[in-house]
């Protein structure tokens, strides 16, 4: 190890504080530093080679060396690396990325985009958004949110309101009022039924027996992701969505999809919501939006919403949210780049096309790896749930080791895994070959059998 390296590692987390990490943890069990990335592959400061089975975070769909989107980077760089969108400025890559956003987002009804740097700023738009739609409509008591239990809406305030995991929640409460939870529709942890078509009636039977509880004129949105992500992959029965797209139209409610992951192409469509043939009245963008290259999100407005705003003549329609770095022309730049290619190249097609083999031969995994439960997901997004006992579904104990074990018998086999207590949650680069998708099987087959052995 040289030195350089070696003083990497020792300074690794010492000055850092990590999210979703405590501070402590971090400098006893040091971070993986990773170092290069070239297309669906990444090498660490110790020159270990890795297949990305995460893409960064859900993040490089395009890979780690994506030209054009790089020439797009440094191009714009030159032009202009920064200027503001707040009222009375603008710049031309963010006027040609909303244009190009609405365009290809038509056929759901999108007719604006509100820009911020994340997916935590889409959804904090979002949530604000809805209200005061609302309130532009004499609607002033329409202020709450139902959100989905499993649900993963970011950290701000707002998205962590409506996050439906307590692990996001317990140390920042009190949170913001007036935000509920209902059930997952999770086939393989529910209480009601095994039949996916009725599981889905039960939770949209959930969702509209809450806001009439609630008051349907006290609801504003409901919120949820075409498919959970960080919750642990959570593929809803085909019934669930168009479901709650009828129980929100008969009661005023919003429906506000939160396409972070989802978002360009990560199902098999180029939104989540297309998988399940519904529009939504809002949308969250971001990671996909930019492949990652630089930190972009994207509030999606339908047309019903927009119209409420363009026929304002009160100024209640003054938009008081937005961010320094709102359409950044940098960001703009790469995700015009990234849209050219996920458009020009059929990049959803290509998942739509590989994703069945990669589902279908992760299920074999079911049976075969005695502590796997459960093997989930659609398109590139993939979760295999690691139990105490597949049986009866008992989860692992919070301090089981077992899924580090086998995210490290993967690394030192060449694959990049992440775990979330126990699922082993898999979201390779969109562009993975075949072969490569081989490869990230292959080999987490063999870290789970030596796990197994062990």
């Amino acid at each position: 190890m040289n030195d350089a390296v070696d003083a990497l590692k020792r300074a690794n987390a010492e000055y850092l504080w990590h999210p979703m990490a405590h501070p402590k943890a971090m400098r006893e069990t040091r971070p993986d530093i990773i170092a290069r990335g070239e297309g669906c592959w990444v090498w660490d400061v110790d020159g270990h080679k890795m297949l990305d089975g995460v893409a960064g975070l859900w993040s490089s769909n395009l890979g780690h060396s994506c030209k054009p989107v790089r020439d797009a980077i440094v191009a714009q760089l030159d032009e202009l690396p920064f200027f503001n969108t707040f009222a009375g400025t603008s710049h031309p890559r963010a006027i040609e990325l909303s244009a190009a956003l609405v365009a290809l987002m038509r056929p759901d009804g999108v007719a604006a985009v509100m820009f911020g740097n994340g997916g935590s700023d889409a959804v904090e738009g979002a949530l604000k958004i809805a209200r005061q739609y609302h309130k532009l409509r004499g609607d002033k008591d329409r202020t709450k949110f139902i959100a989905l239990r499993q649900g993963y809406h970011g950290v701000h305030f707002g998205g962590a309101s409506v996050n439906g995991n307590p692990r996001f929640r317990r140390a920042y409460e009190p949170l913001l009022p007036g935000c509920l939870h209902i059930d997952s529709p999770w086939l393989y942890r529910n209480p009601y039924t095994n039949d996916e078509a009725e599981l889905g009636r039960i939770v949209a039977g959930q969702l509209e027996r809450e806001i009439v509880f609630q008051g349907p004129d006290t609801v504003a949105a409901f919120i949820a992701e075409p498919i959970q992500g960080a919750g642990g992959v959570i593929v809803p029965p085909a019934t669930f969505w168009p479901l709650v797209r009828e129980v929100c139209d008969r009661h005023g409610v919003l429906l506000i999809a939160d396409e972070v992951v989802t978002g360009f192409g990560r199902g098999g469509a180029m939104f989540g919501t297309r998988l399940w043939g519904v529009k939504a009245d809002l949308w969250c963008l971001a990671k996909g939006i930019s492949s990652g290259y630089i930190p972009l999100g994207a509030t999606a407005i339908g047309t019903k919403v927009a119209d409420v705003f363009d026929r304002d003549a009160t100024g209640g329609g003054q938009v008081m949210h937005g961010y320094t770095y709102s359409a950044h022309p940098v960001a703009a730049a790469a995700a015009l780049a990234t849209l050219k290619i996920l458009e020009g190249d059929d990049i959803p097609g290509h998942v739509a096309r590989v994703g069945p083999a990669f589902q279908q031969r992760l299920r074999g995994l079911v049976g075969r790896v005695p502590f796997v439960g459960d093997v989930r997901g659609r398109g590139l997004m993939s979760c295999v749930e690691m139990v105490a006992d597949p049986a009866t579904k008992a989860p692992l104990p919070r301090t089981s080791d077992l899924p580090a074990r086998v995210a490290r018998a993967a690394y030192r086999r060449g694959l990049m895994v992440r775990v979330s207590g126990g699922n082993m949650i898999l979201s390779p680069p969109l562009v993975i070959t075949p072969d490569e998708l081989g490869f990230l099987c292959g080999t987490l087959e063999a870290a789970l059998d030596e796990v197994a052995a062990s």
